[in-house]
Formats: C-alpha cells, structure tokens, sequence
C-alpha cells in the first residue's frame, strides 16, 4: 500500500510535509525514522513517565525560592553597606543595577543551556557557585568589590529558572500544571520574603550575616538535588552559539510564546507599579510605620503562592483559558480595593491579596501552556518568556517611581489598572478565531 513520509519544515520540529513513499509507513520526526504505530517519546519527555513525589516538588520549590532569593537580598541593606563602605545611598544604590545586569545576562547566556547540558549537574554547579560568590558578598572588602559579586549572584539564581522548565519535564502530563504552579510558588514566596529575612539577620549581625546563610543554603540544596534528581539527558545536541541563535527563532516561530509574552510583560509590570512604591506609601502619614512593620507586608504577597498550584491543576483538567481570564480580571478588580488602600490598610491587604492571586493563577498557565510548546526547547523558550516578564518588571518600576512623585498613590492605581486592563484585552483580543473563551 501506499506510504506515508513527514518532512520537517523550516524551524519547528512540529510542522510537517507529506510525501508518498514506498511500501510502508514512515515518518521521519526530528531526524528519528519511525515505523507505523511506534510512540514517540522525546528525550525531554521521558523523565516524566512517573508521577513526581511531593518531596520532589518541595525540594524543587525550595530550591527555586532560595535561587531567586539571592537577587534582592541586598535592596533593603543598601544603607548599611553605604555606612560600611563610607559611600554615598546612590552609589549603594548601583548595587541593584549591577545585580539586575548580571541577572539578565544569566537569563541569555545561562537558561538555553538547560536544553544542551545534563541538568543535574548544571543545577548541581551553578548551586554551588551561587554559594561560592555569595560568600565573596559576605567577604567584600570594598564597594566594587561587592558589587562585582552581588552581578555574579543574580547571574547564578537564575538557575530557578532552569529548575522550573525541569519539573515540568519531569512531571507526568496531566500534572504538569500543578507541578509547575507548585514549584513557581517558591519563586513568589523566595520574591517577597528575601527582603524580610535580610533586614531581619542584618538586624542581628550587619549586612554580611544573610550572604553566609545564602552560601550554607546553595551547598545543602546542590548536595540534595544531586541526590534526588533522576539523570536528565540533554534535549538538543548542538554547539553553543547555535543553541543561543535558536531563541529568536523561537519566538518567529511561535505566535502562541509571543502572545504569552506580551502577556507576561504587562502583567509582571502592573505587579512591580503595586510594590515599587509601596514603601513610600506605608512610610508616609496616615501609617508612618516602621520599616520592620512595612517588610511584613511582603508576607501577605506570599499568599498569593497557594493559588499557584491550583491554578495549575485546573489547567491540567482543561481549564487554562477560563483560569486565566478570571485571573487577569481578579487582577483588574484588586485595584478597587488598592485605591482605597491610600488611607485604609484593610483595604491595601484585600487588593494585595487579589492581586498577587490573579497574577499568579495567569503566569502559572502562561508557563504551563509554553512549555507545552516544545518539550525539547522549555529552557530556551523559558529564556524567551523570563526575559519579557523581567523587561515588563523594569519598565513597570520605572513608570511607578515617576508616576508616584508627580500623582501620588493615585495616580499608582490608575496606572495599574491601566495595564491590568491592557492584558485583559490582549487576551482577548489575539485569542484564537472561533473560540467561545480565550485559551
């Protein structure tokens, strides 16, 4: 009879061409001939045949919240390093840049590599080196010195963002919503709880005592994760400069990562236009409050991480387009209550509570729904992904500082809901044709 042979086309290993061969049914996928009824199983694919155990997830949450830590322990710490080293608050200041350049350098030359290295022993490495540099903060002699290692820090936590592409691979398929939506609340909680716990053990021993803590931290888990992490094999066999070229082919490719982006950067910046000018707000009449009191505020965003994974689970039963769209519009609602929050402090807790839920059950499905994109890519498309939900960051900080100075905690809210109604429409907008809800 006659035969059928698919042909890969350009750059997705996901579009085909049909050709008529002889006598038997073959189909060539990825360079791997295949025989009529044989299953294809990715090598990015095959860690997941088996539910993942809670201590798994946990660990992976753990690990994940204490990577990402790293990058904003030293913002609440920036008046005492300027006391330690006799410089000026702005040349403290300088730290954050550096640290966010280091970040995103690691986000374009660090994360691909999760799709052409063994994971466990990438992880295992840049764990262990987060320790090395963090001590190197710990040590510094001098302001250039720390901020060289503060850049070296922020470049090794985005190993969390390896972590993440590697529980969902290692997640069976109809958990992999949870899964990551587990393993993406240790990102949330280690966010909003890094400036806490370093004001508190700066309280107890200076600036110094969290980067030894941090360095402790980074060797446990590198030891554990070696433990416990199955062997991951490379999903991509190439040279380095390849792997990095394939990112913006990525996107070109795929309409369904750009519209998750675009997604992701109005959203993470309505996020940081709540939280960047929260301490102005908190230190200024009718609170006055001090700053202890301000950082406990940061733990009632960490509530928002229990909606991770059950917004995760719902977009494992096939409800991802409807969890987002109320997402996006609980996120759009919290601002009700955030502008009241001016002068009532019930009220700032209840939109904090909703916004960081709307966020989260959003993002969460955002990711589930790229890395379901191409399994062999979920660490280069994460690349893609993180790199816009950090530029909506930037860009979201940057547009809150002035719009607070010239407008106030008002103007914060209309800009916020400005943006929270922007993805709400985009959403809406680029859905697919046809369809009843956007997915």
């Amino acid at each position: 009879m006659t035969a059928l042979r698919t042909s890969p086309v350009g750059e997705s290993p996901r579009r085909f061409v049909i050709q008529r061969v002889s006598n038997e049914t073959t189909c060539i996928i990825g360079g791997v001939r295949m025989a009529a009824g044989q299953q294809r199983v990715t090598t990015a694919e095959q860690p997941g045949r088996d539910r993942m155990s809670r201590l798994l997830m946990v660990l992976l949450a753990a690990a994940v919240g204490a990577a990402v830590a790293n990058r904003f322990y030293i913002e609440p710490l920036l008046g005492l390093v300027a006391d330690e080293f006799g410089v000026s608050d702005a040349a403290a200041g300088l730290l954050v840049a550096g640290a966010n350049v280091g970040y995103v350098v690691g986000l374009v030359l660090l994360v691909p590599l999760g799709d052409l290295l063994e994971r466990r022993r990438l992880v295992t490495v840049m764990l262990l080196l987060a320790g090395a540099v963090a001590l190197g903060c710990a040590a510094a002699p001098a302001l250039p010195v720390l901020a060289l290692a503060l850049a070296g820090l922020a470049m090794m936590s985005v190993c969390a963002q390896i972590l993440i592409p590697l529980a969902a691979s290692l997640a069976g398929p109809d958990e992999r919503g949870h899964v990551v939506g587990f393993v993406t609340s240790g990102l949330l909680i280690g966010t909003l709880s890094a400036r806490t716990l370093s004001g508190f053990a700066a309280g107890l021993a200076g600036f110094r005592l969290i980067f030894v803590i941090a360095a402790a931290l980074m060797a446990v888990l590198a030891v554990l994760l070696n433990r416990v992490l199955p062997p991951s094999p490379p999903a991509r066999r190439s040279g380095y400069r390849a792997l990095l070229g394939s990112v913006p082919a990525l996107v070109a490719s795929e309409p369904e990562l750009r519209r998750r982006m675009m997604l992701a950067f109005l959203q993470f910046a309505g996020f940081t236009v709540l939280w960047t000018p929260m301490a102005f707000l908190l230190t200024d009449p009718p609170y006055d409050y001090e700053a202890t009191t301000i950082g406990l505020f940061g733990l009632f965003g960490v509530a928002g991480a229990a909606v991770a994974p059950l917004a995760g689970r719902l977009g494992d039963r096939g409800h991802s387009g409807r969890t987002v769209t109320v997402s996006l519009a609980v996120a759009l609602a919290s601002w009700g209550p955030l502008a009241l929050g001016g002068t009532s402090v019930a009220a700032l807790v209840v939109g904090i509570l909703l916004l960081d839920a709307g966020f989260q059950g959003a993002h969460i499905n955002h990711q589930r729904t790229v890395f379901a994109l191409d399994p062999e890519a979920r660490s280069r498309i994460n690349t893609a992904y993180m790199l816009a939900f950090f530029l909506g960051g930037v860009a979201g900080s940057a547009s809150a500082a002035f719009v607070y100075g010239a407008a106030g905690w008002s103007g914060i809210c209309l800009l916020g809901a400005g943006l929270a109604a922007a993805a709400l429409a985009v959403w809406w907008i680029t859905a697919p044709r046809g369809a009843a809800t956007p997915s």
